[in-house]
């Protein structure tokens, strides 16, 4: 059994969301596509109301040497950017009429 997710102590509430805390911009997506809307909409439930809770706590860090915690916090922020659209308006992981399409990014910066 793997240890819990590592986030700073006054956002320990989102470890239950663990399997969000995906590196890349691909790993997200591919998350996206394997969800429910419903286990979407929890991750959007529980962390947009703290949106500028997170942006001020990473703020404080610098983005060259972030702590493992807060790296893992940013990571679930990106996630629920990857989720926002089809929580908000598509109510579906894919976006509606696209069939088969899938989207590559050439290059994605790093953290």
């Amino acid at each position: 059994m793997s240890a819990p997710l590592a986030l700073p102590e006054e956002f320990a509430d989102l470890t239950q969301f663990e399997d969000w805390a995906l590196e890349t911009w691909r790993e997200r997506y591919e998350k996206r596509l394997a969800s429910t809307v419903d286990e979407m909409q929890a991750l959007y439930d529980a962390i947009t109301p703290r949106i500028e809770e997170i942006l001020s706590y990473c703020d404080r860090h610098d983005l060259a040497d972030l702590p493992d915690e807060v790296r893992n916090l940013m990571f679930l922020l990106f996630s629920l950017c990857e989720a926002s659209l089809p929580v908000e308006i598509w109510r579906q992981p894919r976006v509606p009429d696209s069939g088969a399409a899938d989207l590559t990014m050439v290059a994605e910066p790093r953290l």
